[in-house]
């Protein structure tokens, strides 16, 4: 491409300079016939003799500073100047004829010749610092016309790209680290990040990489923990499972309904692990739509509620957009985890926000032990539970997460607060629609 445009400006400049020399050299013509039509009227006659005629060209040529030469009608010479001969002895400037009505020719040069020509009669021979350089250098054997801008563009090419390789190979280099680096990713090392350098566009994908792995990476960190969490909770139940169906057999009636109810529990537990499990799965990669509807938060917490004795306080407007199933899962995990370690007093607080904010909150509170300041954050990371809280318990400690979750899914948060006089507020906050 770069070859291309120096080959179609060459030619363009060469067309221009062409141009320009056409009508510089019409209009120096028209200017020549001009001046041969004032020198004719001022030579003698044609039928004059032909040292009266020759010297009435010298005479001119002395006045006029410029060579100048008449033939006859025949074509003989009749007369010329010394510096016309002189200029003709050198061999580098051709004449140009001026054709009279009476049959003659004038032979003179064209204005652009004329200091030149000036300077060689008056000094008496050629003056060299008076010739003007040529062109383009000279060029060997008979090669075609524009050859020789040809050479010059070509070399002015090479020049060009000698001097652009080295930003080149440079852009080049770091696109290649960049694709190493990708490669490296792809095959599995999850890790790596290439390195950012520079403000360029080539930076910027860097640097959109590196933040696009981080984010693969967390997701797949994510993911492999909460599958070695899921194996590691199910082993539990399984274990509890597989003891109580062993001892069935030769196993007394009473103790019989104690083992089967024991079984019931733990697949209860495992068919409510598995179901937490895939729903975390589906809100982490965004799989599963929200299909938002108008939701009535006052009655969704007022079934909620009745399920574990708690009471509901709501003030103003309590409609929603949002996915009922979803929201109806968050707070009833509220208030299984309150009702697991709050007390048993539970409180369901609806509450919207100021209008400017146009947001509503969800309150759980309760009246339990309390979560400690540096585990509030924590206590929404997946299979994490507070210390001492025994298995026998309940739960797998993915209820949280899956709060937060939800929470994130619909554009809102949740957070863990203190109570005043003790115990735990858990706040979603949601937005109005």
């Amino acid at each position: 491409m770069l070859l291309l445009f120096a080959f179609a400006s060459g030619f363009l400049v060469e067309q221009h300079i062409d141009s320009e020399r056409q009508r510089n050299e019409s209009a120096a013509n028209e200017r020549l016939e001009a001046w041969g039509d004032l020198i004719q009227r001022s030579l003698p006659a044609a039928d004059a003799s032909r040292e009266t005629q020759a010297t009435a060209v010298r005479e001119w040529s002395q006045k006029l500073r410029f060579p100048l030469a008449l033939d006859d009608a025949n074509g003989e010479r009749v007369g010329a100047s010394d510096s016309f001969l002189r200029v003709m002895e050198e061999g580098t400037i051709k004449p140009y004829p001026v054709k009279f009505d009476d049959g003659r020719t004038l032979w003179t040069f064209r204005p652009g010749q004329l200091r030149q020509i000036g300077n060689n009669a008056r000094r008496g021979g050629p003056d060299r610092r008076a010739q003007p350089p040529p062109p383009w250098p000279p060029l060997p054997g008979n090669l075609p016309r524009g050859a020789g801008l040809a050479i010059v563009l070509v070399v002015l090419f090479i020049a060009i790209a000698a001097g652009a390789y080295p930003v080149v190979r440079r852009l080049t280099r770091r696109l290649e680290s960049l694709k190493q680096g990708v490669e490296q990713f792809g095959a599995g090392q999850l890790s790596h990040r290439v390195e950012v350098s520079g403000n360029d566009e080539v930076a910027a994908v860097a640097s959109s990489f590196n933040v696009a792995a981080q984010r693969v990476e967390a997701l797949v960190q994510s993911h492999r923990s909460l599958l070695a969490n899921a194996s590691h909770e199910l082993r539990s139940p399984l274990a509890r499972m597989k003891m109580a169906v062993s001892m069935l057999d030769g196993a007394a009636p009473a103790q019989r309904d104690k083992l089967k109810a024991e079984i019931d529990r733990n697949v209860g537990e495992l068919d409510a692990l598995v179901e937490e499990v895939l729903l975390a799965s589906r809100l982490d990669g965004a799989q599963d739509p929200l299909h938002r509807d108008r939701v009535d938060l006052l009655a969704v917490a007022a079934e909620e509620a009745a399920r574990v004795d708690a009471t509901v306080d709501a003030e103003g407007q309590t409609m929603i957009d949002g996915d009922e199933r979803l929201l109806r899962r968050a707070l009833r995990n509220l208030l299984e985890n309150a009702r697991r370690y709050g007390g048993g007093v539970i409180t369901v607080l609806l509450r919207p926000a100021a209008a400017s904010a146009g947001e509503t909150t969800i309150q759980v509170c309760d009246r339990g032990a309390g979560v400690p300041a540096e585990m509030r954050e924590r206590i929404f990371e997946p299979f994490f539970r507070l210390p001492g809280h025994a298995e026998q318990a309940g739960g797998v400690g993915l209820g949280l997460s899956l709060v937060k979750q939800i929470a994130e899914r619909h554009g809102g948060s949740v957070r863990c607060e203190p109570r005043e006089g003790g115990g735990t507020c858990f706040r979603i906050t949601l937005p109005a629609g």
